[in-house]
């Protein structure tokens, strides 16, 4: 953990120096070297609820957590996502952008902590404050840092998606270990609650006083735009790898044989290898003309992953974790259509709600029903060819949110948005 944090402030400091002179001076006030640690800090915690949580599930359940029970654990995420994602502009409203974060981080620290208290009700009710702050930030990210680095939106989206991705690899590596040494599941899962309170204090500083105008969306219809839709199914899809990659993964690995930590560790090493994807794929796909090539040579990459899991889980099992790993860049494209396949700041936000909220709802039965098919099954060949299978989805949907054009354009056939 200590390792990267340390990547992590690095980072902060690259993506610093690299602010242009000629920036806006609010953007050079605000968007300082303590303000790119906090928000890639907060960033470093949008997984670890998840992630400390798949590494330790096989855990859970020889402890006597049901199936059942474990199949909720891994769709809750994606669950609050959907829910609670689509509530983060009624709090922008009300608190603004900087204190809802605020709050966002409360929750997830609060929900850590509770999720370790006796009882399997806790394990749930944790979880699910957990997700529902992580569902907030994750809305409120995007605006935190349009606002606050107006000059460096790629890079900045880039760098906090690489980060997340750390922190992904760092609840699958360590919460095992951390585990053992402390004698218990309790102080693997808890000790991430110590860095959701270190994000929310280095956040703190920079939660500034209300301003009603902020954040008030102009209301236009998304609904009717197959754009939007297709925006919205890529985010959908997408999502529903990477959760049930979190989710499963290392429970796949353990079925072929590798220890609990040697599965953690895969399942890491994973993530890890996307970091340097999800940093560089959206500066890329804002080079390109038709982003859809991108996303279906990283779908590729995807399928052929899961296609070895399906076929070669123990002999390949480095390569598998690296081609998902690297597959998994998608996300940082996807969120880059919120602000290329739109024309304003509040159309952007708008098309953020409506793809994370409904997309996360598509995903949500992704991990309980790979679940349910392996349990049926008794293997993990028929959860496999499904996922082999979405691929197709995927690439076709990134073929259509890739195209050239602007939600509410003329070329954008169907669109109901206001320009």
């Amino acid at each position: 953990m200590i390792g990267c944090l340390s990547i992590l402030g690095g980072m902060a400091t690259s993506v610093h120096d690299a602010v242009a002179p000629g920036a806006a001076a609010p953007a050079r006030a605000r968007g300082g070297l303590g303000l790119t640690v906090a928000v890639l800090l907060v960033a470093f915690n949008l997984r670890l609820a998840i992630t400390s949580l798949g590494a330790l599930l096989d855990h859970l359940g020889d402890l006597g957590v049901s199936a059942a029970t474990q199949g909720l654990l891994t769709s809750l995420p994606v669950l609050c996502f959907a829910v609670v994602g689509a509530t983060a502009m009624a709090l922008t409203r009300l608190v603004g952008v900087d204190r809802g974060l605020e709050a966002a981080l409360g929750l997830l620290a609060l929900g850590l902590v509770l999720r370790v208290l006796d009882g399997t009700p806790a394990l749930i009710a944790g979880t699910a404050v957990a997700c529902a702050g992580i569902a907030l930030a994750n809305v409120l990210i995007p605006a935190i840092v349009k606002e606050h680095f107006p000059e460096r939106i790629g890079m900045m989206t880039g760098a906090y998606t690489a980060v997340l991705s750390l922190g992904s690899a760092a609840g699958a590596a360590v919460t095992v270990p951390i585990a053992d040494a402390g004698g218990s599941w309790r102080v693997g899962l808890g000790a991430w609650a110590l860095v959701a309170v270190a994000a929310a204090l280095a956040w703190a500083p920079y939660c500034r006083r209300r301003d009603p105008q902020r954040s008030r969306p102009r209301g236009a219809s998304l609904w009717r735009s197959p754009t939007a839709w297709a925006v919205t199914l890529l985010f959908g899809t997408q999502s529903l790898y990477a959760y049930v990659m979190m989710s499963w993964l290392p429970s796949l690995y353990a079925d072929a044989g590798f220890s609990d930590a040697a599965a953690g560790l895969l399942l890491a090493v994973s993530i890890a290898i996307g970091v340097p994807f999800f940093f560089l794929a959206p500066s890329l796909a804002g080079r390109l003309r038709h982003q859809g090539h991108l996303v279906l040579a990283l779908t590729l990459v995807t399928a052929g992953g899961w296609a070895g899991l399906w076929l070669a889980p123990a002999g390949g099992a480095w390569l598998w974790a690296a081609l998902l790993g690297a597959g998994g860049a998608v996300f940082p494209v996807t969120l880059s259509f919120f602000a290329l396949r739109t024309t304003s700041t509040a159309d952007t936000a708008s098309l953020s709600t409506m793809a994370q909220s409904v997309g996360y709802l598509l995903a949500a039965g992704g991990p309980f029903l790979v679940g349910v098919l392996h349990d049926a099954s008794g293997s993990w060949a028929l959860p496999c060819a499904l996922l082999v299978g979405l691929g197709v989805v995927q690439a076709s949907a990134g073929y259509v949110a890739g195209r050239p054009v602007r939600i509410g354009a003329d070329s954008d056939s169907g669109a109901g948005a206001a320009r």
